[in-house]
């Protein structure tokens, strides 16, 4: 079987990138942007200036100046005033254009105004520059503000704004099934329920999940253990759909067809199984029209684990996102794992005062204890071989969405 890291690396190799489109900036917020954003004039594009005060020329104050005429007053917005005589200057609001003829500000702290007089204060220390944010001091323009693959959030929504981008161009979301099996599985609505069954869990975790990721354009689907109605409503699925996400039903027991079903719709099977605990079963494959299917154990911790660890990233690298840098946190306390398989332990993290991410294990009673994950923050990959991991080890961590 694959190690978490081969298995994920399969998944990469297979991957088509999504298509673009154009997305209005007010929609924007959480898409990946396909297209970077440059400056399109000087940032900041005039001589702003930074302090409600008096402009004036410095070296006016060099000369021994103190006691300045006011001519005028300007706002922000305003066209710029020009500042005529050396003894002059310009009330000025902050926000505004830095008058021409002017170079600096003094504020109105340093000041004493008595009629159209200010007298500056001996105290302040005034020179060309002071409190005036000058133009193309940040960025100029065409400089390369944002890149594609970015996820947009308000930060990048107000640089794309500054810059006139009132259209951008973005990945397209996905329309992604999510499809649960099993005959066992009552609908979260129904008013009674048999002792035999349980409540369908996984397909709602899952959208939730990807939901929150930003994936809205998500359907939700059920199939009972037979075999030609699983063949019938994938046969429509694949068809419909950019990603599938199947739950149960593909380990070797007499009722899991899906292995099968695939392989007769024509699925390339990529890998089934990896070293790993939980999720050992995980299947993933690869339609003729280049549509992942994964298809995920049906035991809950099982689902969510290999959805965070697997799906989600396969998921930002198909809309073109910049690949995130691995996160990694210490053990809080010894954990002991005998199989020889990597250990995909839940846990919960916290940031201590000496600035370490310390994971404390909060290990579920079984694959199928989902309320187990509850109080969890994500899970540390500890990888096969070792047995014994010590306090203090450090892991790669993966955070729940």
């Amino acid at each position: 079987m694959l190690t978490p890291p081969e298995a994920e690396q399969v998944i990469r190799e297979n991957l088509s990138l999504l298509p673009s489109e154009d997305c209005p900036l007010s929609q924007a917020l959480g898409r990946i942007l396909r297209a970077p954003i440059a400056a399109d004039r000087d940032m900041p594009p005039f001589d702003r200036v930074t302090m409600d005060g008096y402009a004036l020329r410095s070296e006016a104050l060099t000369a021994g100046v103190r006691s300045f005429q006011v001519s005028g007053m300007q706002a922000a917005g305003m066209m710029p005033l020009t500042l005529e005589q050396e003894d002059g200057a310009i009330e000025i609001a902050t926000g505004a254009t830095l008058p021409k003829g002017a170079d600096c500000v003094v504020p109105y702290e340093e000041v004493q105004r008595e009629g159209t007089t200010v007298r500056i204060a001996s105290t302040a220390a005034i020179t060309s520059g002071a409190n005036v944010h000058r133009r193309a001091s940040d960025h100029v323009a065409g400089s390369p503000l944002i890149p594609s693959g970015t996820v947009l959030s308000g930060r990048e929504i107000a640089v794309a704004a500054a810059c006139g981008a009132a259209t951008v161009r973005v990945t397209m979301i996905p329309r992604i099934a999510v499809v649960a099996t099993g005959d066992e599985l009552a609908e979260v609505e129904a008013v009674s329920i048999a002792p035999h069954q349980i409540r369908r869990s996984n397909d709602r975790a899952l959208e939730a999940g990807l939901q929150a990721a930003g994936y809205s354009r998500v359907e939700r689907f059920h199939v009972r253990d037979v075999r030609p109605e699983i063949v019938n409503a994938l046969q429509r699925i694949m068809t419909e759909f950019d990603v599938l996400i199947l739950t149960g039903g593909i380990s070797k027991g007499k009722f899991d067809y899906l292995p099968g079903v695939l392989s007769q719709l024509s699925v390339a099977k990529k890998f089934q199984g990896v070293a790993q605990r939980p999720g050992k079963p995980f299947w993933f494959g690869i339609t003729s029209k280049n549509t992942p299917v994964f298809a995920l154990p049906g035991n809950p911790v099982s689902t969510y684990t290999c959805f965070c660890r697997y799906v989600l990233p396969a998921l930002a690298q198909m809309s073109g996102a910049i690949a995130k840098e691995p996160e990694y946190a210490v053990l809080a306390e010894a954990v002991v794992f005998k199989p020889k398989l990597a250990c995909l332990l839940p846990v919960a993290v916290k940031t201590r005062p000496d600035g370490v991410c310390h994971a404390q294990p909060l290990a579920t009673n079984t694959s199928g204890d989902l309320a187990g994950l509850l109080g969890t923050t994500g899970f540390v990959e500890l990888p096969p071989g070792d047995t014994t991991f010590p306090k203090g080890t450090v892991a790669r961590y993966w955070a729940w969405r």
